[in-house]
């Protein structure tokens, strides 16, 4: 029952904060404020972080609430109002929106924890990685994936008449008879071929006319910044989360986060805005995916932290 009562007091507080920033989104002075509060406890980044997703996703009800009922302005009870919407939604399928409308498009998709080999009617293996879902697109002419979430692996059936495309975000691969990764985490791109070839697209970039990739190439894309990021290793590296592992090299706090966590059940967040731009590089166990979390956050002097059984804190002390 105290933890109860504590939990509603933590979340009146992040709704008054998220009021007031509601209110005045150009005044400093509320996001200050925010960031000290949350900075608090690992419980504190938590109750924000699920109050500024209940925000997120209903946002729309939320300002016609605004405008009807408050002459203008926000109100704690109309914010609790969408907040009880957005957690009814949360508990009847722990997906916010985006997850929904990813649901409806895709073929395929994984659960947490789940790695899936799919066969295609061409004969190409796709693997898919937890959390991750893809939308198929074949015709007479071309074979088309398109990666919506997650993460996958595809040994390519040879087929001189039809091409084989995976597309994540803006990023297009073209695969030369071969087989390669594809992954999207944090809003980085990846790809990374195992053998064979891969023509690898990606507009806004120095990649907009195409380059080729060859066995031990791996290109991280920054589609936000138009950035782009090379490296070459060991071939076998690649794909090794089919077998328990995630190999990084030069990847940030943030994509490692948002790969770890396919593998541990509810939400996990990084309270610390900086600590996801950060870079880290090793070999991580999946067996224990909350014990890899400790891994990557270690160095930067993080930890990480279960708040009940659904939410992961990633903070600094």
């Amino acid at each position: 029952m105290a933890g109860q009562t504590e939990d509603r007091r933590l979340f009146r507080e992040a709704t008054d904060l998220a009021i007031r920033l509601q209110n005045d989104p150009a005044n400093p002075v509320p996001v200050r404020m925010v960031r000290v509060w949350a900075s608090r406890s690992p419980a504190h980044a938590a109750v924000w972080a699920r109050v500024a997703e209940i925000h997120g996703m209903t946002g729309k009800i939320l300002a016609e609430e605004r405008r009807a009922q408050s002459g203008g302005r926000l109100s704690r009870r109309s914010f609790m109002i969408g907040g009880a919407v957005g957690l009814g939604a949360m508990g009847a399928g722990s997906m916010v929106l985006p997850d929904v409308l990813t649901r409806m498009r895709a073929d395929h998709l994984t659960e947490t924890a789940e790695i899936r080999r799919i066969d295609l009617s061409d004969g190409t293996i796709m693997t898919l990685g937890p959390e991750s879902a893809v939308a198929l697109a074949y015709s007479d002419t071309h074979r088309g994936v398109e990666l919506l979430a997650g993460m996958a692996n595809f040994a390519v059936a040879s087929d001189a008449l039809r091409p084989f495309s995976v597309r994540s975000s803006s990023v297009t691969a073209t695969a030369l008879g071969t087989q390669f990764d594809v992954s999207s985490d944090a809003g980085f791109i990846s790809v990374s071929v195992e053998h064979g070839e891969v023509k690898t697209l990606a507009p806004d970039t120095n990649l907009s006319e195409g380059e080729r990739m060859v066995a031990g190439n791996w290109i991280t894309f920054d589609p936000a910044a138009g950035q782009v990021v090379r490296g070459t290793r060991e071939a076998s590296e690649f794909g090794a989360w089919r077998s328990g592992r995630i190999v990084a090299d030069q990847e940030t706090v943030a994509a490692m986060v948002a790969k770890i966590s396919r593998w541990i059940p509810g939400q996990v967040f990084i309270a610390d805005p900086s600590l996801g731009s950060r870079v880290v590089s090793g070999v991580f166990d999946l067996s224990d995916p909350v014990r890899a979390l400790e891994a990557v956050a270690r160095p930067f002097g993080a930890k990480v932290r279960g708040i009940g059984s659904v939410v992961t804190v990633i903070y600094t002390v």
